[in-house]
């Protein structure tokens, strides 16, 4: 089994003095721990600094939690990759289930979204999933696919093979709800087929495809003992350091066991 990957995503959380607590917290605690697990933590824009200042001495990398589809000029508010880039920051999360929600962004935007990063070598990990609706419809698959396919299959293999998939069923962001060990694995083994139609068996293998959607201590090593789901995108958990040190610990005890 390869390594795993965790990313924590915080939102739109915390006080500077909370995030520069949290990070030296979690900083802390992995120096403490034989590291196998690459860890990502992706704080709001205003505390990308401290982070990514803090990554360099430590053994986590820094990401972000959206850019903007743009290069640069005038739109206020924006982001671009490159100052992402130049902040040294290596990921960043697009496509997440919220911003297509609050923000109505379209695959369309989303694919101009990894092509920007792509053009200044930050991962994109890129989100999909499916809403309680589409579930309970039948319709999870077909909808999956479609929004890897107009988001993600337009890369060439060698751009690809940067790119990490987070499969987060909507109906358990943030609810408490995690769908069950056999429904991750169930789709993560879907995605992976997805990929290796497009790119090869090799590629298909090497993709990381993470589990989002209320990833707890409690349930974390049931979910990553497969070896379809190579680790989590967490939220609420990750800005809890005893909570998201867990997360990455049980990530570690499930390369170890298998």
């Amino acid at each position: 089994m390869k390594s795993k990957l965790v990313i924590g995503n915080w939102k739109m959380n915390l006080s500077f003095e909370e995030a520069d607590d949290l990070t030296i917290a979690i900083q802390e605690a992995l120096a403490e721990i034989n590291l196998q697990t690459e860890v990502v933590i992706c704080p709001p824009f205003p505390f990308l600094e401290l982070v990514t200042d803090l990554a360099e001495e430590s053994n986590f990398n820094a990401g972000a939690q959206n850019c903007s589809q743009f290069e640069n000029g005038a739109y206020t508010g924006e982001v671009s990759a490159k100052m992402l880039a130049d902040l040294g920051v290596d990921f960043c999360i697009v496509g997440h289930s919220e911003r297509r929600r609050y923000f109505n962004e379209s695959n369309e935007v989303i694919a101009q979204k990894i092509n920007r990063l792509m053009d200044q070598q930050l991962i994109p990990v890129v989100c999909c999933g499916e809403t309680l609706e589409e579930r309970n419809a039948g319709k999870h698959f077909e909808v999956v696919e479609k929004q890897l396919k107009e988001t993600l299959f337009h890369l060439k293999k060698e751009d690809f093979e940067h790119a990490v998939i987070a499969y987060e069923p909507v109906w358990a962001i943030g609810t408490g709800v995690n769908a069950t060990p056999a429904q991750a694995v169930e789709m993560h083994k879907f995605i992976r087929s997805l990929v290796e139609k497009k790119y090869g068996t090799e590629i298909a293998y090497n993709t990381y495809i993470l589990y989002g959607g209320s990833c707890t201590p409690q349930n974390a090593i049931e979910l990553f003992s497969s070896e379809d789901v190579d680790g989590g995108l967490i939220g609420g958990a990750s800005i809890k350091s005893g909570d998201f040190v867990s997360i990455i610990e049980a990530a570690e005890t499930a390369v170890n066991d298998n």
